[in-house]
């Protein structure tokens, strides 16, 4: 569990305490008569407990956001440590790996070619993923697959117009 969201959690039970506090101290109090009990059960309701509770659930909202960004980005750093370190990976292997399916891991080599930490190509129809150096690939004027002409066809990306083949340059 993130510090978000133990501390989101935290203010929630300390904001029950306090109210669960406040109105047993107002209903045992005899000094106090039955409106003046409402009245302060209600300052205490709207003064104490709603503002804790209002961060508590905020922050635990906003920790479950974050641990679902740090899974995704280990998931990420895992699958670029795969690729790196073997030098070619098979999707179907990389889809067991890592639990995910064979559209997610394309998305997310499309992720990373995005942020410039990875390079390399993938054989679409094969469903092989390869690391390349990038400098490599941008000197690349053919496919080594098939000899065809390589055309840019999104920010560090270039395809093959025969084969299909993804050349991703970061």
């Amino acid at each position: 569990m993130n510090l978000n969201r133990l501390a989101g959690v935290m203010l929630i039970v300390v904001g029950l305490v306090v109210g669960a506090l406040a109105a047993a101290w107002l209903f045992s109090n005899e000094d106090l008569e039955g409106p003046a009990r409402i009245l302060g059960l209600a300052i205490a309701l709207l003064v104490l407990v709603a503002p804790l509770v209002g961060g508590g659930v905020y922050m635990l909202a906003f920790g479950g956001q974050q641990a679902r960004q740090e899974a995704e980005a280990a998931r990420q750093r895992k699958l670029l440590n795969v690729v790196q370190t073997r030098g070619q990976v098979r999707l179907d292997e990389l889809a067991v790996e890592l639990q995910l399916p064979r559209d997610r891991i394309k998305d997310m080599v499309h992720d990373l070619v995005g942020l410039g930490v990875f390079s390399g190509y993938v054989k679409w129809d094969e469903g092989v993923l390869y690391s390349s150096d990038a400098q490599q690939l941008r000197d690349l004027q053919q496919c080594p697959n098939c000899g065809g002409a390589i055309t840019l066809s999104g920010k560090g990306i270039a395809t093959c117009q025969f084969c299909g083949t993804e050349f991703f340059l970061s």
